[in-house]
């Protein structure tokens, strides 16, 4: 599928990622047993946030474990033990492509491994991940493109357990009074180098956001916002059709 896009978030835009580091375009509501009318908020409802762009010019150094500092290394314990208290996550999300384009939707999280994605009309795309695999489903030409989810950045996302300094490659971690960040990088010899920086805040200690970096350089970010860890979710709505859709052409 032509120019697949974690813009994730994902996951629109022209510029693609590489193949194993797929980023969703835009999907409409209501499909394939998903809920109607977006997540149950618990509290006040909350305005989209713009989200923070990093900036194009920035140079994250390689890092190894060892040349952390003691802060560095308690501020990504807690981001951890904060991603492993997860069980599902539901919520709004504003995301901003390579182009800077601007999509909305709502997303779907019960972990581990299962993620749903949708985004504002009038884009023919979902994106599903059910535990092993993620697609990006292309309703209009009844095709998707099927990615093992071990090889997106999403399952750090949706590991039950994590601990980011053990089971991931941290090159950078830093604090601020209004975001705790975090960096993740990935090398892979046939694609490149990408990234993933994972952004929380300060004072709540919630996910705010997310950046993908593609090999070639380019960010996909999605802010997330109306959060809810207590809203039970339809295991349906995480299945992955592979008997009316056929992988994409070429």
């Amino acid at each position: 599928m032509a120019g697949v896009l974690l813009v994730t978030a994902a996951m629109v835009t022209a510029a693609s990622f590489a193949q194993t580091v797929p980023v969703p375009k835009p999907a409409p509501k209501g499909r394939d047993g998903a809920p109607q009318g977006g997540p149950s908020i618990t509290g006040a409802t909350q305005t989209p946030p713009n989200p923070v762009i990093p900036d194009p010019r920035r140079n994250v150094p390689s890092s190894i474990f060892q040349t952390f500092d003691a802060n560095q290394k308690a501020q990504a314990a807690k981001v951890s033990a904060y991603l492993s208290s997860l069980s599902t996550l539901v919520g709004n999300f504003v995301q901003v492509g390579p182009d800077g384009s601007k999509t909305q939707g709502d997303f779907y999280i019960q972990k581990p491994g299962k993620v749903r994605f949708e985004y504002d009309a009038p884009s023919p795309i979902d994106i599903v991940a059910d535990g092993s695999s993620l697609v990006v489903r292309d309703r209009k030409l009844a095709t998707q493109d099927v990615y093992p989810l071990s090889q997106t950045p999403l399952r750090f996302l949706l590991s039950d357990r994590i601990d980011l300094m053990k089971d991931t490659n941290v090159v950078n971690v830093s604090a601020d009074d209004v975001f705790v960040s975090v960096t993740i990088e990935e090398k892979q010899a046939l694609v490149g180098t990408s990234r993933l920086l994972l952004m929380f805040g300060a004072k709540d200690g919630q996910l705010k956001q997310w950046t993908v970096t593609d090999p070639q350089g380019y960010d996909t970010t999605i802010a997330v916002y109306n959060l809810d860890t207590s809203k039970k979710l339809d295991p349906g709505m995480f299945k992955i059709d592979f008997t009316n859709y056929g992988p994409s052409p070429g």
